[in-house]
């Protein structure tokens, strides 16, 4: 095979190049695609590929309108649509296989590389990660690679020549790249991220649906990552508050739907108190408008671009949804508390029970409160009784508790006796509320895992958590994780086990050899992974003013960000323009003897065109008059140097070079 692709006619082999160049192009977006668009780009390709291969002719033009239509078809019944990012991708995918399919002409190749080079821009349209961009990277110089080859039309030059000449491109470009992305104004993103369908994988959601899955995957991607600028609080105490959810409708719980007019409703009534903890969250796009933050959270959170707002169970939430990587900070307080110190009207909504579910449940609190020490027991009281049952109960924490039927709290406290959080904070809100005490349930992260390489906390979906706040007269609402009585690990009490996925095939034989290389490997990653979020994903309007700011701009605005930004382009214009000014003083040495030899030709009286070979050239001077077969043995020679098959060597340019200069064109 290798010795065929080296006996390949040129186009065969630039024709398989740029095959593999659109494949890796078109790679990372495979698990995006629908699967008839990545059966079909992979069946073009390849069929292209055989027809360079055996140097056969293209397919009719019906073809090419017989699978378009099939794609246009496909794009259809897979969105509904032709437009917006997810149809348009599918569509230029497709579009960019089959137009190898009628790759005739130079200009049919200059139409593959310019939708290849967008094609390959529509990956960040999913991904902006530091995986993504490498991999784009070696696309970028891939097609640049062609681009060049396809520039030079002449002989057989080898690829790894284009792909020098591409590299030293694309270095050179490199500082105006930077330019512009330190200086070009913050646009916001053209395209907003899909909703995603969390059900069945670990996270968080605006509500919680209890019992209605039967297995939880985990899903170990990164959340967010925080960094304290002191002491961490214990990891017990990590609760990142999220959604709070005070509505229940027999089978999913809601955020609060309130009867009671707004004067009645609840408010936040925060009082914070002891040593504050500072820190900077770095949240993944999720495309929800929560900003996760630390139990409590008086001030609002720093960050650009976005209103904030607190709402009266102290969740802090942003104007519009979080779409990209967002970077702020925040100052919370442990010790705070929340809420009525006595009883309210609001409260109501917080003992509400759907009627004719969970019947049994509601015997149970009935029984616990004929006890004598019950009967009249405050909130702490019947908490600790709770507690205890949840502890010596035989209840078991599980991540496969198998499907919940209509009464969801009976049968965790009396059948199953399992559950992950959501069983378990659930089931426990609604015994308190039918032990007539105000109860809610909380969602959010808890806990997570310090990066040893760069000192940031790891907070991924799989430590997504549901906990219960209750109410207690003169304390306000206090926080109860009921997990914590059926599995302590979960929540850092003793010592911290973290949900984990099933480790792969190949994590698996890398903890037969090392049992901590695959950890270290991975915090190494997720530790240059973050770097490239703080500083290339995460570079703001800010940080552009900030960079105004260090080169000596007092007070900073948009118009001397646009002067600065006027004056690298007009500068780099200029360099480029006395850069090509040189390159054409410069020339191609092999030209500049041909050139020579023209001139040389025209002096002894023969008529030469100006676009004249050096064989055109040999010819005309094999029919002058005196001339000498020396100068036509040079000129053969200085043609056959340009067209070798694998190229020459310099020494043999000196050469002809050197006999120039001496050479007798003419006989006297």
């Amino acid at each position: 095979m290798l010795q065929r692709l080296q006996t390949l006619p040129r186009e065969a082999r630039d024709t398989l190049f740029l095959l593999g160049v659109i494949a890796w192009v078109i790679l990372p977006q495979l698990d995006r695609l629908p699967w008839w668009c990545s059966a079909m780009a992979g069946a073009v390709l390849v069929w292209r590929g055989v027809l360079a291969w055996g140097s056969r002719s293209l397919p009719s033009r019906w073809w090419l309108l017989a699978l378009l239509a099939l794609a246009t078809a496909g794009t259809w019944f897979s969105y509904r649509t032709l437009l917006g990012r997810d149809a348009g991708v599918t569509f230029i995918v497709v579009l960019l296989a089959l137009k190898t399919l009628e790759m005739r002409a130079r200009r049919d190749a200059f139409v593959i590389f310019f939708l290849g080079f967008f094609t390959m821009l529509s990956n960040f349209f999913f991904s902006q990660s530091l995986l993504t961009a490498g991999a784009m990277v070696i696309a970028l110089l891939g097609l640049l690679t062609a681009l060049v080859n396809n520039h030079m039309p002449v002989g057989r030059p080898p690829l790894m020549q284009a792909a020098r000449m591409a590299g030293w491109m694309a270095l050179a470009g490199a500082p105006i790249m930077a330019a512009l992305f330190m200086l070009f104004p913050r646009i916001a993103p053209l395209w907003g991220l899909p909703g995603d369908a969390m059900s069945g994988r670990s996270g968080l959601s605006g509500q919680m649906q209890v019992g209605t899955i039967a297995s939880l995957a985990l899903d170990d991607s990164i959340a967010m990552r925080v960094k304290f600028e002191g002491p961490p609080p214990p990891q017990d105490q990590m609760y990142f508050r999220g959604p709070v959810l005070s509505t229940f409708d027999g089978r999913e719980w809601k955020p609060l739907r309130s009867a009671f007019p707004t004067r009645a409703q609840l408010q936040p009534e925060l009082a914070v108190r002891g040593n504050p903890v500072s820190y900077q969250v770095t949240l993944a796009a999720n495309n929800r408008p929560w900003l996760m933050v630390l139990d409590a959270t008086p001030q609002a959170p720093e960050i650009v671009g976005y209103s904030v707002s607190m709402g009266p169970d102290l969740q802090w939430q942003a104007d519009q949804p979080i779409a990209d990587l967002v970077r702020y900070r925040a100052t919370s307080y442990p010790d705070f508390r929340h809420g009525p110190s006595r009883l309210a009207v609001g409260l109501q909504d917080y003992v509400d029970l759907p009627p004719g579910f969970n019947p049994r449940t509601l015997q149970l609190a009935a029984d616990l409160r004929s006890q004598p020490e019950l009967a009249t027991a405050g909130a702490q009281t019947v908490v600790d009784a709770v507690m205890n049952k949840l502890r010596t109960g035989g209840y078991e924490y599980t991540l496969e508790p198998g499907v919940y039927g209509t009464h969801t709290a009976d049968e965790f406290w009396f059948d199953r006796k399992a559950g992950f959080c959501e069983h378990i904070a659930s089931s426990f809100v609604l015994l308190m509320r039918a032990l007539d005490v105000p109860a809610r349930v909380v969602t959010g992260y808890q806990g997570g895992q310090v990066n040893t390489v760069d000192s940031f906390w790891t907070v991924r979906q799989s430590d997504a958590h549901a906990w219960a706040e209750v109410w207690m007269a003169g304390r306000g609402w206090v926080r109860v994780d009921p997990t914590s009585a059926v599995s302590p690990g979960r929540v850092g009490i003793g010592s911290y086990t973290r949900l984990q996925p099933q480790p792969n095939v190949f994590t698996q034989a890398l903890n037969t050899v090392s049992p901590g290389f695959s950890v270290n490997l991975r915090a190494l990653w997720e530790a240059t992974n973050n770097r490239w979020n703080q500083w290339v994903l995460n570079y703001s309007q800010a940080k552009q003013m900030d960079l105004l700011r260090n080169i000596g701009f007092s007070a900073p605005d948009w118009q001397d960000l646009s002067t600065v930004l006027i004056g690298l382009i007009v500068t780099a214009s200029l360099a480029g323009a006395g850069w090509n000014w040189w390159e054409r003083q410069r020339q191609d040495p092999w030209l500049r003897l041909l050139h020579h030899a023209r001139k040389q030709l025209r002096e002894g009286g023969v008529a030469v065109p100006d676009d004249a070979t050096p064989r055109a050239l040999a010819t005309l001077l094999h029919s002058a008059p005196h001339a000498t077969p020396q100068g036509k043995d040079w000129l053969l020679r200085l043609e056959a140097w340009r067209y070798a098959k694998s190229g020459a060597h310099q020494a043999t340019l000196r050469q002809l070079r050197g006999e120039l200069r001496t050479l007798r064109w003419f006989t006297p």
